[in-house]
């Protein structure tokens, strides 16, 4: 399987010039973005939950081997702080449903402040069905325990590979067969780009824990600039070397 090669969002006026033609409406960047990527990290979710018929409508707008991950609502994971999830899970999976086969993994990003709960996530974790994958991005440095993996393990939940100055800011855990990786911010310049030898070494980190059969998926979210852009495209040239499959960039 290839690694998903995709950006954290789509709708940034800065990529006018970078992804976007000058001329082309800002109506049509979604149908742009499908062009050239085959896979996004939408966290509009986040923000406010769009209804299922939106979900529905960029589903029609994507290409057929399109797939979108969902960065879950912030109610869930920022204001709920994984307390009840019952409803504010079955609600986001009710609404993303509108993207039918287009739907990729769904994102927990913790709150930095939010210090480890083992048992809030493993209730959390199980109210997804088992066909829908979720990646946890936990942000507070007492999540990193061995009961916190054995949550992830058993709830067949990916550990988000988070990374921030061109470094990990996570373990390096692989708790299920497949992964996901986030980057933040870059060291290189201009701010906040990756410079050849941090994506070349993340690139060597997925081909050495995951075989060339599993779904990576990997999303730039150094958006400033057409930053996000630019580093994708360089890290699909760092996946290929490592003789890797790479989904469509630029």
């Amino acid at each position: 399987m290839p690694v998903h090669i995709g950006t954290s969002g789509w709708q940034y006026k800065d990529w006018r010039g970078v992804l976007y033609p000058d001329g082309l409406p800002q109506r049509l960047w979604l149908e742009e973005y499908g062009r050239c990527f085959a896979t996004l990290e939408n966290n509009n979710a986040f923000y406010r939950l769009p209804e299922r018929s939106t979900f529905a409508d960029w589903r029609d707008r994507t290409p057929g081997d399109f797939l979108m991950a969902v960065k879950a609502s912030r109610y869930l994971t920022h204001i709920k702080r994984l307390r009840d999830p019952g409803e504010p899970v079955r609600r986001l999976l009710e609404h993303a449903e509108g993207l039918g086969e287009r739907l990729g993994p769904v994102l927990l990003q913790l709150p930095p402040t939010l210090k480890a709960d083992p048992g809030l996530l493993d209730a959390a974790l199980a109210g997804f069905p088992p066909e829908v994958r979720v990646a946890v991005e936990p942000r507070h440095a007492s999540w990193w325990t061995e009961e916190v993996r054995r949550v992830l393990e058993d709830r067949g939940a990916a550990l988000c590979w988070a990374d921030r100055g061109s470094r990990p800011r996570t373990p390096l855990w692989r708790t299920t067969e497949w992964g996901y990786v986030r980057f933040h911010e870059g060291r290189a310049e201009p701010w906040p780009r990756y410079g050849r030898g941090a994506l070349a070494s993340w690139a060597g980190r997925i081909a050495d824990t995951w075989p060339g059969t599993a779904d990576v998926f990997a999303y730039f979210n150094n958006d400033p600039g057409g930053a996000a852009v630019l580093d994708a495209t360089a890290f699909r040239r760092a996946v290929m070397s490592r003789g890797r499959g790479a989904t469509r960039t630029p």
